[in-house]
């Protein structure tokens, strides 16, 4: 049986959205299991921040942190549903990816793993 470790989130540079007066980042989230191998759980997430009035992106590297953690999810609530609603449905659907590549593991078991932020070397020189 294939277990679960941890969580990690990479987050980079955009390359599609390169501009000096902004930033975009891409995070691609990913389950890292007991045997080495890791398992993409989410490639479609990112986040974009503008520049100051003099044109310059400051950003730390925790507010990467904290903004990639969140845009990777769970979502906010919306229509009517709960933040439980959600945060239930956000970890049902990365159960689901996992047991469609064979990785067996409970919404509820991934929500307790640690989760890492990883910044690319690019995007941590871009940062303060």
């Amino acid at each position: 049986m294939t277990v679960v470790t941890g969580l990690v989130t990479h987050a980079d540079l955009d390359d599609g959205a390169p501009d000096a007066q902004g930033i975009s980042v891409t995070a691609r989230l990913e389950a890292v299991l007991a045997d080495g191998r890791s398992v993409v759980l989410l490639d479609d997430r990112g986040w974009s921040s503008s520049g100051g009035p003099d044109g310059r992106v400051r950003i730390s590297a925790g507010e990467v942190d904290r903004t990639t953690r969140m845009v990777v999810g769970p979502d906010e609530p919306f229509g009517g549903r709960t933040q439980e609603q959600m945060t239930a449905d956000h970890w049902g659907y990365l159960a689901g990816v996992l047991g469609q590549r064979g990785v067996d593991v409970e919404p509820h078991e991934l929500e307790r793993l640690p989760h890492e932020v990883v910044l690319s070397e690019r995007l941590r020189a871009r940062t303060d």
